[in-house]
């Protein structure tokens, strides 16, 4: 039977500029050989499937897809689902929050605004620090050979989906990075990670850090804004006593590298937990007939 779709561009302020995302809004009755069937077709980074929640304190539950697997977590996605169920009327937020229940569980949503303008944003998974790298690594210093790095260590954090991530000495270096994809590819293999993400500080602009988030396996390919990954950099940066701004909140710039211009905004509250979010924008209203 047909069922309602949408197509929508996450983390950007006008289409084009963000990470493209599919989305099924009635998937009840889809198994998972059929979902991932769709996802693969889309040949989105990520395609999502909306389903009634199995417990009462979920306003909806998610299941997650890339082409090639299920994803227990991702941040456009999450994002991405919760805006085009706001705008299917599916579910109401209750003091401006909706809940998300996805396969690592009840997932807070925060709901500012309306429509175009509207900003949410997920509480992600927490991260912790599993490996503090060392110049000696000989995992580590292919994929970082030639990098003029910052001040904070390489470090492997888990968030849910595990990253490599690096501090870059600047802006100009990061923008002019060109990744050793294959020495990637052996890192995000051998310590079972997503690949490498960088950033860089930057001044003088409307965005505090400047990243890239360069993915190894199961494919190469650099993530146009990654909300997973800023996620957890924002955990290492608050671990690391090392945040952009003081009251947590810094804007993220990604994308660029790869023909986008994506701003994700991210909080460290007071309780140490990470938001990350940003605007989303509806680009394509239709039914799916498969």
């Amino acid at each position: 039977m047909p069922r309602a779709f949408v197509q929508l561009d996450v983390f950007a302020a006008r289409p084009g500029d963000g990470n493209p995302l599919a989305v099924v809004l009635d998937a009840a009755g889809l198994d998972e050989t059929t979902m991932q069937a769709i996802a693969r077709w889309t040949r989105l980074p990520e395609t999502t499937f909306v389903l009634p929640p199995t417990t009462p304190e979920a306003s909806y539950r998610l299941r997650i897809f890339s082409p090639r697997r299920e994803v227990p977590f991702a941040g456009h996605p999450s994002i991405g689902s919760a805006h085009a169920v706001l705008e299917a009327g599916l579910a109401t937020p209750r003091e401006g929050r909706l809940v998300q229940e996805c396969a690592v569980g009840l997932l807070p949503i925060q709901v500012q605004g309306e429509g175009r303008a509207r900003r949410l944003s997920v509480r992600a998974p927490r991260a912790r620090v599993l490996e503090t790298g060392r110049a000696d690594d000989p995992r580590l210093a292919p994929a970082l050979s030639g990098m003029a790095l910052g001040a904070l260590p390489p470090v492997l954090m888990d968030g849910g989906r595990r990253w490599w991530i690096a501090e870059l000495r600047d802006e100009a270096t990061l923008r002019a990075l060109s990744p050793p994809w294959d020495a990637i590819s052996a890192l995000a293999k051998a310590s079972e990670a997503m690949g490498l993400c960088v950033f860089a500080r930057c001044d003088g602009n409307d965005y505090d850090l400047a990243v890239r988030a360069f993915v190894g396996q199961p494919a190469q390919v650099e993530d146009a804004a990654s909300g997973a990954a800023n996620a957890t950099l924002a955990a290492w940066l608050s671990h690391s006593g090392a945040l952009p701004n003081a009251d947590g909140r810094y804007v993220v710039s990604q994308g660029r590298e790869v023909g986008h211009d994506a701003r994700l905004e991210l909080q460290v509250d007071a309780d140490g937990e990470v938001w990350s979010g940003g605007q989303v924008q509806t680009v394509v209203t239709g039914s799916l007939d498969w």
